[in-house]
């Protein structure tokens, strides 16, 4: 309702069906002009009643054709689909501000519409920073404050000494949703490598392909439901493991610019060594087993080798994860290729035959399971030796160039470096492990840790 000297006037719109309002005059009109409407003759009655006398002009769509309005004020009528619209008043001149809207209304509409935008994505960048304020101390800190801790261990003697530990719960990680290998970035991916990324895809799509190829045999009763859900379940670990290799921050060193304090020699290596590396590129201490990977940009902790197939180099952070990716394809792969051959050697009946359109999705799902095994095992077989001699693959690499492979004096890398000190259940899945002595895992200290270290030991 349009309010106008406190009066309504109703609003002028085309109701449902197509039809069309006349106008209606307002409340404020005059009495003869009220007269004059109710004056209507028996022929305009006849006409309005019976539109077909002959009249009118034919002009017809469904037969009938509403009747010609008197000049003047009258009642509001609807005309429904069946009738066409009057004829318009080619005595009157077509009034322009009727026919469409000015230029000026328009500006005043935009006008309007981009300061109520502006207003509302103020109102949002508050909302948002109050937020950020309030997540920032959480997620730096932690819902614990850092604590002493009292532990007994065993000693080479046998005895049982009181050990104090203190459990560091700051987050150094960046909070910010940014994309990126930089120290700055909040989520680590390394989008910069396009043949790295088209290979991930291509690894992601192959178990997504195997697992839905052993669901539409399922859903054909040419395999047990059971063994189905077996085989996805292992296709879902696989592909969770890929996608926490990829996404997991291998171990990046942290730079002299890092807001969180830079990389510092632990008090172990500090106590045994007088001079330290440092790498010309990040330009930061490069504690040992740590590799510049040319293509992340970064110095990785404990660094195996970088892998196009993750997308990410392979580190002291992510190896637990990389690990299970392995079994769990070779599993997967193993698995099929049990299927398929139990299914080609041993079908006696036709409930087990494969249909003719899954037949070749089967045989492409064979020759990518062949592929995957061989691969895995290579793999698999590369990981574990390097953790049993404490050398990478770079590291072996290079020793065997130089031929001072023999000369190794490197240590195994205990499990619990690999796969933390959390619960055996917790090895099976794709969570971070949690290590013992963070510092002496990676290899190096940061400032900031250690100034946090300092005020616990002086409460």
């Amino acid at each position: 309702m349009v309010i106008n000297d406190r009066e309504s006037t109703p609003l002028m719109i085309s109701p449902k069906g197509g039809g069309r309002l006349a106008p209606r005059p307002t409340a404020r009109r005059s009495a003869n002009a009220a007269n004059a409407a109710q004056q209507v003759t028996d022929d305009e009655m006849e006409n309005i009643v019976n539109p077909n006398n002959g009249r009118l002009p034919t002009r017809r769509r469904n037969g009938n054709i509403p009747p010609r309005h008197q000049n003047g004020p009258m009642e509001t009528h609807y005309f429904s689909g069946k009738f066409d619209p009057p004829p318009p008043d080619l005595t009157r001149p077509e009034d322009q501000s009727e026919r469409r809207p000015s230029t000026g209304n328009n500006n005043k509409l935009f006008a309007i519409a981009t300061k109520s935008l502006q207003s509302t994505v103020q109102r949002i960048s508050k909302v948002c920073g109050i937020v950020t304020r309030t997540i920032k101390p959480l997620w730096q800190k932690g819902p614990l404050s850092s604590k002493t801790k009292t532990k007994k261990i065993n000693t080479s003697f046998g005895s049982e000494n009181s050990v104090e530990r203190y459990e560091d719960n700051y987050n150094d990680l960046p909070y910010q949703c940014t994309f990126g290998t930089s120290t700055d970035n909040g989520i680590w991916l390394n989008y910069s490598d396009q043949p790295g990324l088209i290979m991930s895809s291509m690894v992601s799509f192959m178990i997504i392909y195997s697992g839905f190829t052993v669901t539409l045999l399922a859903n054909h009763n040419s395999l047990n439901s059971i063994v189905s859900a077996t085989y996805c379940t292992i296709c879902a670990l696989a592909l969770s493991c890929h996608a926490k290799t990829q996404l997991t921050d291998p171990g990046s060193i942290p730079s002299h610019t890092s807001p969180h304090g830079h990389a510092v020699p632990t008090e172990a290596d500090g106590a045994n060594r007088a001079e330290f590396p440092m790498c010309s590129v990040c330009e930061t201490y490069k504690p040992p087993r740590c590799h510049h990977c040319r293509i992340c940009n970064r110095c990785i902790a404990g660094m195996d080798h970088h892998c196009p197939w993750m997308n990410n180099c392979i580190g002291t952070g992510n190896l637990k994860h990389f690990i299970l990716f392995l079994i769990y394809v070779w599993m997967a792969s193993f698995y099929a290729l049990l299927i398929f051959g139990f299914n080609y050697f041993f079908c006696g009946n036709e409930e087990c035959i494969f249909p003719n359109g899954l037949v070749h999705l089967v045989r492409i799902m064979t020759l990518l399971c062949v592929g995957a095994l061989i691969f895995t095992s290579n793999m698999i077989v590369s990981v574990l030796w390097g953790i049993m001699t404490g050398m990478g693959t770079i590291d072996r690499l290079k020793k065997q160039e130089l031929e001072t492979i023999e000369q190794c004096e490197e240590e195994p890398v205990p499990w619990t470096d690999v796969f933390g000190i959390g619960a055996y259940w917790t090895w099976i899945l794709p969570i971070d492990p949690l290590f013992d002595d963070y510092d002496r895992v990676m290899g190096y200290a940061s400032t900031q840790r250690l100034l946090r270290e300092k005020n616990m030991s002086m409460i």
